[in-house]
């Protein structure tokens, strides 16, 4: 079967896995989302012959799955042409315990029959080395026990060992349960023990999502963005990951195949910054205490774009054999170069969502005055690099400008921080900041104004257009009907919108001509179509984008203008965003329905 990327994840903020719509995992990484992958299917080809773990029932016709409601459990149904029937539930424990929140290094499984006399075979076959060969293993009478290079995982169940062992086809007449976690004991009966791990997980994450402040429309687009927005936290450390995968290409055969299992300051950013709109402060706060660790260790000096979900900084990139690739598409990655730019944007990134904590009383933690005067350090180097080349936010590796997104950003990390000193009443602080938010903007917009356009370019000097132009409304730079900025939607409009899709960029760049859109960049387009007026255009445009996710509901990061298929790593945090964003204003209002 050739591998797509129809994929539902499941996870509990510590460990996640990709099912496809056989019901086969495909992918999971550990010890961490970056780690290597125990399942590893999608990057193995059509005919893998590891790194999955399957049902298989005998006369398969019919596959349908949905996940429970607002949860990440997974229920798949397998129907045979006779008319037999299973049922698998698929999730990852998650639920309090012992005044904690339990999110072992573990999936959990249980596979019942549900009509006729089903026939089923359980293949589990977990790689090891980048998909280099399965791992090997041990077991005993109820367990079986698998090396993997950085975790070994037990597998205990209530299902005969041997019929796992030996991938024996055999009649499932009762419920079967899996546990496939650390390896340890299991301390209690496994059949109960996993169906009580289940329901304990239902129970919170219907929970967390009854929590949440929702638009009245776009409901259950929403909540599954949300709810994948969560799977992609580290909730260890409070890093947010860009993607559960590496390596899936933009468009196909392209080369652009990046390892995207890392903190992205830029797209942790925008993930938080949309789950506050829904008032998933838990999320928030605990990426926080990541920036400040971060900030920290910067000692107000340069900050990388990118850092590993162990605050690494060190995520040196590498090039694997041992996978095919997906579709057989190389190269895969390990790692990301991107460690290595200058990204000046990511100043703002940081200042912006910690600033929050100044005025938010929610937080069990505030901002503190030691807070902002650490603060003011980043705000200092935004300052200093305002001007000055960078790689940009879509990450060129050969091309150096001074981009006006970044330029942009470092405004507004002083603006920020010239608005938080007023509000923390450090007057003297205050002016110092907004004198130096206004020289940047007189600087941005002597050097990026086009006088014969009546519009922005994406560098100083230049005259390219790219889709960040459509963030100087959202950072607060130019109201959204100030006459450049018309000029400088509509020429996005008319050079970078193919179809209903919009691309980031059209000139070539290091890998030549982009060939698909950018998901996030047409989020970006239905927002400045929502501000000009053109609510009916923006709405349909959001309609076709919610059209072509995944059966979970979900968005990878690029989409072919030709045919719709998604391309790029999945789920994308970006992508998942817009979704957010871009419900919440085309909503109507709750007072609608009074």
């Amino acid at each position: 079967m050739t591998p797509n990327l129809d994929l539902f994840p499941i996870g509990n903020c510590a460990i996640s896995a990709l099912i496809d719509r056989q019901g086969r995992f495909v992918w999971a990484c550990a010890p961490r989302v970056d780690g290597d992958p125990v399942f590893s299917a999608l990057m193995n080809g059509e005919a893998p012959e590891h790194g999955y773990w399957s049902v298989e029932l005998e006369g398969l016709k019919h596959v349908s799955q949905a996940y429970v409601r607002n949860t990440p459990v997974l229920k798949t149904v397998l129907t045979a042409e006779d008319g037999a029937a299973v049922e698998i539930i698929d999730f990852a424990p998650r639920h309090p315990k012992h005044s904690r929140t339990y999110r072992p290094l573990a999936f959990g499984r249980i596979i019942r029959p549900l009509h006729g006399t089903p026939r089923i075979r359980v293949r589990l076959r977990p790689s090891s080395d980048w998909g280099a060969r399965r791992a090997p293993h041990t077991s005993g009478s109820n367990h079986i026990r698998f090396r993997c290079p950085d975790v070994t995982f037990r597998l205990t169940t209530d299902c005969p060992v041997s019929h796992v062992l030996e991938e024996r086809i055999f009649r499932l007449e009762r419920p079967h349960a899996f546990f496939f976690g650390p390896d340890e004991g299991y301390d209690q009966d496994v059949g109960p023990g996993v169906q009580a791990a289940l329901d304990r997980t239902v129970a919170y994450w219907q929970d967390w999502v009854r929590k949440l402040y929702l638009p009245l429309d776009y409901q259950e687009a929403v909540i599954r963005a949300a709810i994948t927005l969560k799977l992609c936290a580290y909730e260890e450390t409070g890093a947010i990951v860009a993607a559960m995968t590496t390596s899936v290409p933009e468009f196909k055969e392209s080369g652009r195949n990046w390892d995207y299992r890392y903190c992205w300051i830029r797209d942790a950013y925008y993930t938080v910054r949309a789950l506050n709109r829904l008032g998933a402060v838990d999320i928030l706060e605990n990426y926080l205490g990541y920036l400040r660790n971060l900030v920290d260790a910067s000692a107000g000096g340069h900050v990388q774009p990118v850092y590993g979900v162990g605050l690494e900084p060190g995520i040196g990139e590498s090039i694997v054999d041992t996978v095919e690739g997906y579709r057989g598409m190389k190269p895969v990655r390990i790692g990301n170069q991107a460690h290595e730019h200058l990204q000046h944007d990511v100043y703002g990134q940081i200042v912006l969502p910690l600033v929050q904590a100044f005025y938010d009383q929610r937080l069990l933690r505030p901002g503190t005055i030691e807070d902002f005067h650490a603060l003011e350090k980043v705000g200092e180097r935004a300052f200093a690099m305002h001007d000055q080349t960078d790689a940009g936010l879509w990450e060129f590796r050969t091309i150096a400008r001074v981009h006006t997104y970044s330029s942009v950003m470092c405004w507004a990390a002083c603006d920020r921080l010239a608005k938080a000193a007023d509000h923390l009443g450090l007057q003297a602080r205050a002016d110092v900041w907004r004198q130096r938010a206004a020289a940047i903007r007189e600087r941005i917009e002597a050097e990026t104004f086009l006088t014969d356009e009546g519009r922005f370019a994406a560098s100083f000097g230049g005259r390219e257009l790219d889709a960040s132009l459509l963030q100087l409304t959202d950072l607060g730079f130019l109201d959204a009907h100030d006459p450049r900025q018309v000029a400088t939607f509509d020429a996005i409009e008319r050079d970078l919108k193919k179809g209903p899709f919009l691309f980031r960029y059209v000139e070539p760049d290091d890998f030549g001509e982009p060939e698909t859109a950018f998901n996030f960049c047409t989020f970006w387009f239905i927002e400045a179509l929502h501000q000009n007026g053109r609510v009916e255009e923006a709405r349909a445009i959001f309609e076709e984008m919610l059209a072509r996710r995944t059966q979970a509901g979900l968005l990878s990061e690029d989409i072919s203008v030709e045919d719709g298929e998604l391309w790029g790593n999945y789920p994308q945090t970006y992508s998942l965003v817009g979704i957010i964003n871009c419900a919440v204003m085309l909503s109507r209002s709750w007072t609608d329905v009074r």
